[in-house]
């Protein structure tokens, strides 16, 4: 297996960020990133606000992320294939035309099957700035640690974007007009995505090459990656579970309101821990790296079944959130060692399809565990998950070795 260091130090984050070409990029993928986590939840209490009904919300919510998870892979393929500009241009006026349609939809109380639709259009034509972003990094940066600080980067400024989010959806969903958060985040992501796509760096990259190869399974092609999507599938599973069990907990308790302060508290603790782990990533080999990262992500969650506090379960999941931006990271980083070449792009859509699938799974069996045992089994349920996957991931370690480069001609193989 081959070893492959990803230590990064604070100058290879400014090296990173200071990369000639990058700025106009940057703040783009900045502005078109902020709502990620933001857009889909206004939309679900849009729609709570003018129906009613947390049923119909939750169905519009689900169909918005399976359209998320659709599109990420099929619009990263396309960003391979044509260069970012032409799928992002494309998209995010598709996005604009389905963000429009769905909030007259929930203005006229169309029929429930309308705006689940509609809600999965949302989904599926959100420009995938976050991939394109992702990629744009290889392609700008050679030296290898500058290039693992930008992809730290990336894990980081993603959380952080999912700690702002749901308040700023929170927020905006008292405003005068209830629509208020969904459209906010839809025109950002809209403007972001346009003007990453217009920048100069990411108008130069152009199309892949004629007569490329290329496999039906795309980046999936290479055993390692789907190594890794199951790695990232694991992940999204335990996030899953917290995120049900979290605010149940809370109300548990008494104290509802608290649910969504003990989620941001999960997420706080993955920034904090964050940039230090890439300072000094562990284990050293990615391959042993992964199920590792996931193994004591799912210990440090069955932990939280044991506090009998809000308190220390707050502080149980400071901890347990420490976990998170290093395997976000580290998903980032792995593409770059296994994913074949010319599919960044599709690969990061199918490590965030796998992360989405994920969540959306273990949702749907933490509710049911904490309808019917309490929120701790949940928490011991998502521990359990996780090892049991990252036992799996470990036994396929051997396939996150880089592929082996292709032989040179020699005169005396012509």
């Amino acid at each position: 297996m081959v070893r492959v260091s990803q230590s990064t130090s604070l100058a290879d984050y400014r090296a990173a960020l200071s990369t000639p070409g990058s700025r106009r990029p940057l703040i783009a993928s900045l502005l078109g990133r902020l709502p990620i986590a933001m857009t889909g939840l206004a939309a679900m209490l849009y729609v709570q606000r003018e129906t009613g009904s947390f049923a119909i919300a939750g169905l519009v919510s689900a169909s918005s992320l399976v359209g998320v998870a659709m599109g990420s892979v099929v619009q990263g393929r396309l960003i391979d294939r044509f260069g970012p500009t032409r799928p992002l241009l494309t998209t995010a006026a598709m996005f604009a035309v389905a963000l429009v349609s769905l909030s007259l939809s929930i203005e006229a109380h169309a029929a429930t099957p309308v705006l689940v639709l509609l809600g999965w259009s949302i989904g599926i034509t959100e420009p995938m700035v976050g991939s394109a972003s992702r990629a744009l990094w290889g392609r700008l940066i050679a030296d290898e640690r500058v290039k693992n600080a930008a992809f730290a980067y990336e894990a980081i400024s993603m959380e952080v974007f999912f700690i702002l989010g749901p308040g700023l959806a929170g927020v905006l969903v008292a405003a005068p007009w209830a629509g208020t958060g969904m459209i906010v985040g839809g025109v950002c992501m809209i403007v972001g995505a346009s003007m990453f796509a217009l920048s100069p760096a990411v108008r130069a990259w152009g199309p892949a090459p004629r007569g490329q190869a290329r496999s039906l399974l795309g980046a999936l092609a290479g055993a390692g990656m789907r190594t890794l999507a199951l790695a990232a599938l694991g992940f999204g599973i335990v996030i899953g579970f917290v995120e049900v069990a979290a605010p149940a907990a809370a109300t548990k308790a008494g104290n509802p309101a608290l649910g969504g302060v003990l989620l941001s508290v999960f997420s706080v603790g993955s920034v904090a821990f964050g940039v230090a782990y890439s300072l000094r990533p562990w284990p050293r080999r990615m391959g042993s790296r992964l199920p590792v990262l996931l193994a004591a992500f799912g210990l440090m969650v069955a932990v939280l079944a044991w506090p009998s506090t809000l308190w220390g379960l707050a502080i149980a999941m400071v901890v347990a959130g420490a976990m998170v931006t290093p395997q976000s990271a580290t998903h980032s980083t792995a593409i770059e060692l296994v994913a074949p070449k010319g599919t960044a792009a599709e690969a990061f859509g199918w490590v965030l399809t796998a992360v989405t699938l994920g969540i959306a799974v273990g949702q749907s069996i933490s509710g049911y565990l904490v309808e019917h045992h309490g929120p701790y089994a949940s928490f011991l349920t998502a521990g359990a998950a996780a090892l049991v996957i990252s036992a799996v991931v470990w036994a396929l370690r051997s396939t996150m070795a880089a592929p082996e480069p292709e032989p040179v001609p020699t005169y005396s193989s012509l």
